[in-house]
């Protein structure tokens, strides 16, 4: 366990920065089969661009996992 004052500031940083990218490539995801569920249920990517506030061919990048 970290003593150093410094160290322990270092470590609390490193956490949240480990938390802060685990969550984002969750939303990626949660987004990405929100978008595909809605495509194959019958939705046009102008559709979901238009609910997610993106244009259309940005829906498709995301659909693709670029």
């Amino acid at each position: 366990m970290a003593t150093d004052p410094k160290e322990v500031l270092r470590d609390s940083v490193r956490a949240a920065q480990e938390r802060y990218e685990a969550d984002t490539e969750a939303a990626r995801r949660a987004r990405r089969d929100a978008f595909t569920k809605a495509q194959r249920e019958g939705l046009t990517l102008r559709d979901i661009g238009e609910a997610a506030g993106l244009h259309h061919s940005r829906i498709g990048q995301i659909i693709e996992g670029k």
